[in-house]
């Protein structure tokens, strides 16, 4: 086992779970052994919590100002160690390195806005009637949780520790039993950041430990980040206790390409889409809409694909499950009738033998009803479907029952603006495979890739981890009594 045992980080320590019970942690990469993780019990999570309302007594009324200093400090550190970091992520995700290493950056941008937070939060005031003032005051929550998955260990944590922290409030995160080394070393950059004990919390668990969150009266607020399958049940479940949730899902995302999209560009960014991070993020390239005559740009598409080599440029995915599950959807199109351009199964990479790769596939003449183009593949898989109009591509798009992005390739102005009216997803591309927008813009889908209010990142963010205060002052006795008193 290459590193130690992993372990609760509960009030500013490293402790062992109170349940015997472990999974191994194995890299995708070679199978290696890595850690293992404990399956934490609910005695476990009653300990963050309480570690956590208690720091939150002082935590919380310490100025923003002064709180946001702690991610100045963060920000640089994750600058600091952003290579030892990277590694962490190669390792237990699969990424490859120059991937791992945008994970950080975007750590890093993450924190960069959180650090503006109280630029953003100052309030509102207006003298309402002569003598009388009213003000509006962001105040934070309580205690938090935050449930992360396995496809950014580093990255999707930090969506959600900086602004929730600095709007004051304290936090315990779950991350995926898959990828749990990541998070502890993001806990020890925190203290060395200076923030106080309690603050922030590490408790590792599997399926009982999200419906112990779910359930825990003491938690006000759950954020989760996975499939929509379990994103529901989340949802559903925190919020019939009460709590307020923020639950994403999976997506299916389309790119509609167009004749007179630019056939180098449209290539590299759909291929760059489908295959960054293995495809297994939400915002991967799994359909395209292929509308009228395109096979030029498709052509090029598999030219592109061909260029990206498991091991070098191409990850692994995460486990071996993961890959006969992407495996089984490619066998299952082409038995339908769908023909595979590139094919990505069955890879093996030499000297990684008990890795776990999938290569590029690009699987043409798939029809709107196969599973390849309906569900969540989580892998390098893109399916073509074929249409003849842009009406007849964005009636596609509009069917699928998740709403996370949608992109178009054209040259085509107007038509561009046409499809981001009409298509149905919170994020929307023109020439751009993976339309996720950068800060203070917010991240987050519609539809059944997102149950819950507002985004989870960005200036929406601050309405989700924090609640209004509303003051009316009176300065003026001599007034009298009016409809105010």
């Amino acid at each position: 086992m290459k590193y130690s045992a992993t372990k609760n980080f509960i009030n500013g320590q490293f402790v062992n779970s109170s349940s015997t019970e472990t999974l191994d942690v194995i890299s995708p990469i070679n199978g290696q052994l890595l850690s293992t993780v404990p399956l934490s019990s609910s005695a476990d999570l009653d300990t963050a919590v309480t570690a956590a309302k208690v720091a939150f007594k002082t935590w919380s009324t310490t100025p923003i100002k002064e709180r946001v200093q702690v991610f100045f400090r963060y920000k640089y550190l994750l600058e600091k160690n952003l290579q030892e970091l990277a590694e962490l992520i190669c390792e237990e995700n699969g990424k490859t390195m120059s991937e791992a290493i945008a994970e950080v950056e975007k750590s890093i941008e993450l924190t960069e806005f959180a650090c503006s937070l109280p630029q953003l939060i100052t309030g509102e005031i207006l003298e309402v009637s002569r003598g009388i003032e009213c003000r509006t005051q962001n105040v934070p929550l309580g205690v938090v949780a935050s449930i992360v998955p396995f496809n950014f260990p580093a990255m999707v944590p930090n969506w959600t520790i900086p602004n929730a922290l600095a709007l004051g409030n304290c936090m315990i995160i779950k991350p995926s039993e898959k990828v749990p080394l990541s998070c502890g070393k993001i806990a020890l950059l925190l203290q060395e950041a200076g923030l106080p004990d309690g603050v922030f919390n590490i408790v590792h668990g599997d399926s009982r430990m999200v419906e112990a969150i779910c359930d825990h009266p003491g938690i006000e607020a759950v954020s989760f980040v996975g499939s929509t399958k379990v994103a529901k049940i989340v949802y559903q479940r925190a919020t019939s206790n009460y709590k307020r949730c923020l639950a994403l899902g999976g997506a299916k995302n389309h790119l509609m390409v167009l004749p007179d999209a630019i056939p180098d560009m449209t290539a590299q960014n759909v291929v760059a889409s489908m295959s960054g991070c293995a495809g297994q993020r939400c915002m991967a390239a799994s359909a395209m809409v292929a509308v009228g005559s395109t096979d030029h740009i498709i052509d090029k598409i598999c030219e592109e694909a061909r260029k990206i080599i498991p091991g070098k440029n191409l990850g692994a995915v995460i486990n071996k499950a993961s890959k006969e599950r992407i495996e089984h959807f490619i066998t299952e199109a082409e038995q339908q009738g769908a023909k595979i351009l590139v094919d990505g199964r069955n890879t093996v990479v030499e000297g990684k033998e008990n890795g776990t790769y999938v290569g590029p596939t690009v699987i043409d003449y798939v029809t709107p009803n196969m599973s390849v183009a309906t569900e969540e593949i989580f892998g390098p898989v893109i399916s073509i479907m074929r249409t003849n109009t842009v009406d007849e591509a964005l009636a596609i798009e509009n069917a699928n029952p998740y709403g996370n992005a949608a992109s178009v390739f054209t040259q085509n102005g107007g038509m561009a603006r046409y499809i981001i009216d009409h298509a149905s997803a919170g994020m929307i591309g023109v020439n751009v495979g993976v339309p996720v927008p950068r800060e203070p813009f917010s991240f987050g889908g519609w539809n059944e890739s997102k149950f819950g209010v507002g985004d989870i990142t960005g200036k929406s963010s601050i309405e989700f981890w924090t609640k209004l205060k509303k003051s009316t002052v009176k300065w003026n006795p001599e007034a009298g009594v009016n409809w105010m008193s």
